[in-house]
């Protein structure tokens, strides 16, 4: 026998081993170590339960099924009446396309003005803004455009919904201080805290205070509504009838997500993601899965190690064949948009993505998710005044939204690869961009919007006062030297 068979046997063995063990448990059911071999359960072993009933219907009917059309009425009424609205709308509710279709119908978009929603991702505004202008007949460009950095799709003319990065309004707002343009602004996924999503939100507020008539949507399915109310709410009287925002909670679908975690803590996530992959692949019914790591080197080790794993299956005659994608902001556009490609009954998609993936987009099929536990942040230094990418691990707000994932279009399940202690030990929250970046970028961006007196700057989320010193001396110097060269 050629070595090359033996070694082919030996990894079928291997991977029949892993496959024999559970290692998930759900919450609810039998501990763990309770029972060495147990038996899967119904839900995982039982017909495929796959429905959406939306499928066939026209758009127009699709609309009408999402539960934002629930609140319509009260969404329009809300930005009728108050400065800024605080939506707080659970994953899959539809008020990413939604929102904006309805401010438009109801006249906002009229006389030339503009409706724009922001996204903290390109990706996540090209696929939103593609999705409205299929809702509304129309050519991406025309009537719904997009503005990302290096690509702007959208008309100056025709264009009344535009889907643009949070970078790309304040770079607007350095042209056009008023944003005279714009009647409504969302922002929407309000909760990752990017830099330029707290920049925005601290100018909207001192915008609206020149223009009573521009509209702030607030937007996300884990936000902190209070903090966001406290800070938008210009009522200084204590009369709550004179309250400049408003709150309203939107449900989200009622497509259910299991949540298994597993019996002890992993010591290699990229090693069990793979194992996972392949386990689900080989016991659970149809569905595409999300895999979420924490950067592009893992994504790439990932999809070798799958490609690999998939060659050895398929020459065993697997009825379904697996179909691998990789999805990371550094990715070129046309292989980021593989992900949203529809795949024939007979085939598996597997996206092993970065958190690029965690919100706004929907890909079509998923119905299992893998989520490691961990994200690649931006954190500075300020006694060294060095600024690096480091590994940490998620908050509970990130593990809800990418379980959120799974059920956007069906039932699903979310294999969280740490033990149910750990996810309670979990904060509650990322911590906003703006308290662990380098300020020198920032510095530079409000004085180049003409803000003199950047420490008073209203910030949601004021950063500490130690990194401004290094930063600060830096903007200076960069200042002394531009007004020696003119």
């Amino acid at each position: 026998m050629t070595s090359l068979s033996l070694k082919t046997r030996d990894v079928e063995a291997k991977m029949a081993a892993s496959l024999s063990t559970k290692k998930f448990w759900k919450p609810g059911s039998e501990g763990p170590g309770i029972s060495e071999e147990r038996e899967l359960s119904s839900e995982t072993t039982g017909s495929p339960v796959i429905y959406n009933p939306n499928t066939a219907l026209s758009i127009e009917k699709q609309r009408q099924r999402l539960p934002v059309f629930k609140h319509r009425n009260n969404i329009l009424y809300l930005v009728e009446t108050f400065q800024t609205v605080i939506i707080v709308g659970e994953t899959g509710c539809g008020k990413t396309t939604q929102i904006p279709q309805y401010l438009m119908e109801a006249g906002w978009a009229a006389e030339g003005k503009v409706i724009g929603v922001t996204q903290p991702r390109r990706v996540a505004a090209i696929s939103v803004a593609g999705r409205v202008a299929e809702e509304r007949g129309a050519l991406v460009g025309h009537e719904v455009g997009y503005t990302i950095r290096f690509d702007d799709c959208s008309d100056a003319q025709a264009t009344r919904i535009k889907f643009l990065t949070d970078g790309m309004l304040v770079r607007e707002m350095m042209a056009d201080p008023l944003l005279k343009k714009y009647s409504v602004l969302m922002l929407d996924e309000a909760h990752e805290r990017t830099l330029y999503t707290d920049i925005a939100i601290g100018l909207l507020k001192k915008i609206q205070k020149k223009r009573r008539d521009l509209r702030v949507i607030v937007a996300s399915a884990t936000l902190d509504a209070k903090k966001f109310h406290e800070f938008f709410n210009l009522n200084e009287s204590g009369d709550p009838s004179k309250d400049t925002c408003g709150i309203l909670t939107v449900e989200g679908r009622t497509f259910p997500v299991d949540i298994f975690y597993t019996i002890s803590p992993v010591p290699d996530y990229v090693k069990a993601t793979v194992e996972t992959v392949l386990k689900i692949h080989e016991t659970e019914d149809d569905g595409d899965v999300l895999a979420f790591l924490t950067g592009q080197e893992e994504v790439e080790k990932v999809v070798s190690l799958l490609v690999e794993q998939a060659r050895t299956l398929s020459r065993y005659g697997m009825k379904k064949h697996l179909r691998i994608l990789p999805m990371y902001s550094g990715l070129p556009y046309a292989d980021q948009m593989k992900v949203f490609e529809r795949t024939s009954a007979s085939v598996r998609k597997v996206v092993v993505a970065t958190n690029i993936a965690e919100t706004s987009i929907t890909i079509n099929g998923v119905v299992f998710v893998i989520d490691c536990a961990f994200v690649k942040l931006r954190a500075y230094n300020p006694r060294t005044a060095f600024e690096s990418l480091v590994v940490t691990p998620i908050s509970k707000a990130s593990a809800s939204q990418r379980a959120g994932r799974a059920g956007r279009n069906r039932p699903g399940k979310c294999f969280r690869l740490y033990t149910e202690e750990d996810y309670e030990k979990l904060p509650a929250a990322t911590v906003p961009e703006m308290q662990r970046t380098n300020l020198a970028p920032v510095i530079l961006q409000l004085k180049a919007l003409g803000i003199d007196n950047v420490l008073r700057f209203s910030f949601l989320s004021p950063p500490p006062l130690r990194q401004w010193f290094k930063p600060w001396s830096c903007c200076m110097r960069w200042e002394a030297w531009t007004i020696m060269d003119v």
